[in-house]
């Protein structure tokens, strides 16, 4: 009732059941999820994290999850009884961030041996010097596909492709922190699986490793 009143938004759907909307994810087309927090089988973070790049509003009975929240990037945290006003503040600070989002440069043009591309910078996992010529750049694409770069230097890459998204991790290899499943010290896994079945190993190397830590917040 309190979303109808705000112009500005659309309401695509609403769910009582976490599983039923993440069943229906692949029909729906919405870029803001309003989400209470304890609910039957999944709990309202487990179900954001599971939401590829949607933002999200929490409205809850309880305070106690707020730091959660912040921690996986929700645009706010509302307790109940949710008021109108309150309401509206939240769904203004959602537009700001989608704005922003929407304006952000999201790929890079680059020579390949085949020619011109446009590189999406969500589509990449892993860059790394090719095998043929350190020269060149070979990366790794969401779709387990590889393209190769002519004649690029890593700092040239580092200096285009978003700060917050990518990190180099040794000489010669930058990966997506969205592509990492597991990490220690000394390596790094990607949720990648190669022809082996098993999932891409990296070596996290000393000299990078204080850079790498801090990007991923630990």
């Amino acid at each position: 009732m309190l979303c109808e009143q705000i112009p500005e938004l659309e309401i695509v759907k609403t769910y009582n059941n976490p599983q039923k909307l993440l069943s229906d994810i692949p029909d729906l087309d919405f870029d803001l999820l309003i989400s209470d927090i304890e609910m039957p089988d999944m709990d309202g973070l487990h179900l954001a994290e599971m939401l590829d790049d949607k933002l999200v509003i929490f409205c809850t009975a309880y305070k106690d999850y707020a730091a959660d929240a912040f921690n996986i990037d929700a645009v706010d945290y509302i307790t109940k009884p949710v008021k109108l006003e309150r309401l509206q503040k939240a769904i203004s600070k959602a537009f700001e961030r989608f704005e922003k989002a929407n304006s952000a440069k999201k790929f890079i043009q680059l020579n390949t041996d085949r020619g011109k591309t446009l590189l999406f910078f969500n589509k990449i996992q892993l860059i790394k010097t090719a095998v043929s010529d350190s020269r060149d750049k070979t990366v790794l694409l969401a779709d387990g596909s590889f393209l190769n770069l002519k004649n690029v230097k890593f700092d040239t890459l580092l200096s285009e492709l978003p700060e917050s998204d990518f990190c180099r991790i040794n000489k010669k290899e930058i990966v997506a922190v969205k592509a990492i499943k597991f990490f220690n010290h000394n390596e790094i896994v990607l949720h990648h699986l190669e022809e082996n079945n098993k999932n891409t190993t990296l070596i996290l190397s000393e000299t990078y490793r204080s850079d790498f830590l801090k990007k991923v917040k630990i």
